[in-house]
Protein backbone atom coordinates (compact mmCIF):
# COMPACT_ATOMS: atom_id res chain seq x y z
CA UNK A 1 0.00 0.00 0.00
CA UNK A 2 1.19 3.65 -0.61
CA UNK A 3 1.01 6.55 1.96
CA UNK A 4 -0.80 9.35 0.62
CA UNK A 5 -0.91 11.69 3.84
CA UNK A 6 0.35 11.10 7.39
CA UNK A 7 -0.92 11.78 10.84
CA UNK A 8 2.36 12.59 12.40
CA UNK A 9 0.44 14.31 15.49
CA UNK A 10 -1.20 11.54 16.26
CA UNK A 11 1.72 9.25 17.28
CA UNK A 12 2.57 11.84 19.12
CA UNK A 13 -0.59 12.75 21.26
CA UNK A 14 -1.36 9.20 21.67
CA UNK A 15 0.06 5.72 22.45
CA UNK A 16 -1.12 3.26 19.59
CA UNK A 17 -1.82 -0.24 21.27
CA UNK A 18 -3.88 -1.72 17.37
CA UNK A 19 -4.48 -0.63 13.95
CA UNK A 20 -7.10 -1.30 11.60
CA UNK A 21 -7.91 -0.45 8.40
CA UNK A 22 -10.96 1.16 6.76
CA UNK A 23 -12.30 1.96 3.49
CA UNK A 24 -13.75 5.47 3.07
CA UNK A 25 -17.00 7.02 1.12
CA UNK A 26 -14.91 10.01 -1.22
CA UNK A 27 -16.15 11.32 -4.53
CA UNK A 28 -14.55 11.27 -7.45
CA UNK A 29 -12.46 14.96 -7.39
CA UNK A 30 -11.80 13.88 -3.61
CA UNK A 31 -10.10 11.07 -5.27
CA UNK A 32 -8.18 12.78 -7.06
CA UNK A 33 -7.07 15.00 -5.21
CA UNK A 34 -5.39 12.93 -2.07
CA UNK A 35 -3.97 10.64 -5.05
CA UNK A 36 -2.08 14.36 -6.08
CA UNK A 37 -1.12 14.64 -2.19
CA UNK A 38 -3.55 17.01 -1.79
CA UNK A 39 -5.22 16.08 2.08
CA UNK A 40 -4.28 16.60 5.41
CA UNK A 41 -4.88 14.57 8.49
CA UNK A 42 -3.67 17.08 10.87
CA UNK A 43 -6.27 17.92 13.70
CA UNK A 44 -8.34 15.35 12.30
CA UNK A 45 -10.37 12.41 14.58
CA UNK A 46 -12.93 9.61 14.47
CA UNK A 47 -16.62 9.93 15.48
CA UNK A 48 -19.27 7.32 16.65
CA UNK A 49 -22.67 8.34 15.65
CA UNK A 50 -25.37 6.35 15.29
CA UNK A 51 -23.55 3.08 15.40
CA UNK A 52 -21.22 4.14 12.13
CA UNK A 53 -18.11 5.75 12.03
CA UNK A 54 -16.86 9.02 10.72
CA UNK A 55 -13.67 10.93 9.60
CA UNK A 56 -14.58 14.26 10.82
CA UNK A 57 -12.49 17.11 9.83
CA UNK A 58 -9.76 15.74 7.65
CA UNK A 59 -8.85 18.66 5.12
CA UNK A 60 -8.86 17.58 1.38
CA UNK A 61 -8.22 20.16 -0.95
CA UNK A 62 -10.73 20.76 -3.70
CA UNK A 63 -9.47 19.46 -6.70
CA UNK A 64 -8.72 22.07 -9.66
CA UNK A 65 -10.26 20.35 -12.38
CA UNK A 66 -13.44 19.15 -11.51
CA UNK A 67 -16.51 21.17 -12.16
CA UNK A 68 -18.56 20.81 -8.79
CA UNK A 69 -14.94 21.75 -6.89
CA UNK A 70 -16.31 24.87 -5.02
CA UNK A 71 -19.96 22.62 -4.08
CA UNK A 72 -17.78 20.16 -1.71
CA UNK A 73 -16.53 21.20 1.51
CA UNK A 74 -12.87 20.42 2.33
CA UNK A 75 -13.43 19.46 6.07
CA UNK A 76 -16.72 17.58 5.85
CA UNK A 77 -17.43 14.68 7.78
CA UNK A 78 -16.70 11.59 5.53
CA UNK A 79 -18.15 7.75 6.57
CA UNK A 80 -15.41 5.11 6.70
CA UNK A 81 -16.51 1.79 5.77
CA UNK A 82 -16.32 -0.87 8.74
CA UNK A 83 -17.08 -4.18 9.47
CA UNK A 84 -20.17 -4.53 12.19
CA UNK A 85 -17.77 -6.18 14.59
CA UNK A 86 -14.91 -3.67 14.00
CA UNK A 87 -17.81 -0.46 14.79
CA UNK A 88 -18.72 -2.44 18.13
CA UNK A 89 -15.04 -2.91 19.21
CA UNK A 90 -14.58 0.70 18.26
CA UNK A 91 -17.39 1.70 20.72
CA UNK A 92 -16.17 -0.88 23.40
CA UNK A 93 -12.87 0.74 23.30
CA UNK A 94 -14.24 4.40 23.54
CA UNK A 95 -16.51 3.51 26.70
CA UNK A 96 -12.96 2.12 28.19
CA UNK A 97 -11.38 5.61 27.69
CA UNK A 98 -9.39 4.71 24.50
CA UNK A 99 -9.76 6.73 20.99
CA UNK A 100 -9.91 6.35 17.79
CA UNK A 101 -7.18 8.42 15.77
CA UNK A 102 -6.63 8.03 11.89
CA UNK A 103 -2.73 7.78 11.75
CA UNK A 104 -2.62 7.60 7.28
CA UNK A 105 -4.21 7.73 4.24
CA UNK A 106 -3.57 4.34 1.76
CA UNK A 107 -3.68 3.53 -1.39
CA UNK A 108 -4.02 -0.13 -2.32
CA UNK A 109 -4.46 -0.30 -5.91
CA UNK A 110 -7.46 1.66 -6.87
CA UNK A 111 -8.68 2.34 -3.41
CA UNK A 112 -8.01 4.99 -0.85
CA UNK A 113 -8.15 3.54 2.63
CA UNK A 114 -7.81 5.14 6.20
CA UNK A 115 -4.85 3.10 9.04
CA UNK A 116 -6.91 4.40 12.17
CA UNK A 117 -5.21 3.36 15.51
CA UNK A 118 -6.57 2.72 18.75
CA UNK A 119 -4.65 4.24 21.84
CA UNK A 120 -4.59 6.16 25.08
CA UNK A 121 -3.65 10.08 25.06
CA UNK A 122 -0.36 10.71 26.13
CA UNK A 123 0.20 12.92 29.31
CA UNK A 124 2.31 15.98 29.18
CA UNK A 125 5.38 14.59 31.09
CA UNK A 126 5.35 11.70 28.66
CA UNK A 127 5.48 14.22 25.88
CA UNK A 128 7.98 15.76 27.72
CA UNK A 129 10.00 12.78 28.06
CA UNK A 130 9.83 12.01 24.02
CA UNK A 131 11.02 15.55 23.26
CA UNK A 132 14.34 15.29 25.77
CA UNK A 133 15.47 12.11 24.61
CA UNK A 134 15.07 12.77 21.17
CA UNK A 135 17.40 15.83 21.27
CA UNK A 136 19.92 13.41 23.80
CA UNK A 137 19.84 11.06 20.67
CA UNK A 138 20.50 14.28 17.53
CA UNK A 139 23.13 15.70 19.96
CA UNK A 140 24.83 12.22 20.34
CA UNK A 141 24.78 11.61 16.35
CA UNK A 142 26.09 15.67 16.01
CA UNK A 143 29.12 14.65 18.15
CA UNK A 144 29.68 10.96 16.83
CA UNK A 145 29.66 12.60 13.03
CA UNK A 146 31.91 15.48 13.61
Amino acid sequence: MKLLAKNRRATFDYQITDKLVAGIVLSGAEVKSIKAGHASLKGSFIALRDGEAYLTNAHVTPYNHAGNASKLDPTRSRKLLLHRRQIDRLLGDKTAGLSAVPLALLQDRALIKVEVGIGRGKKIYDKREIIKKRDLERESARRYKS
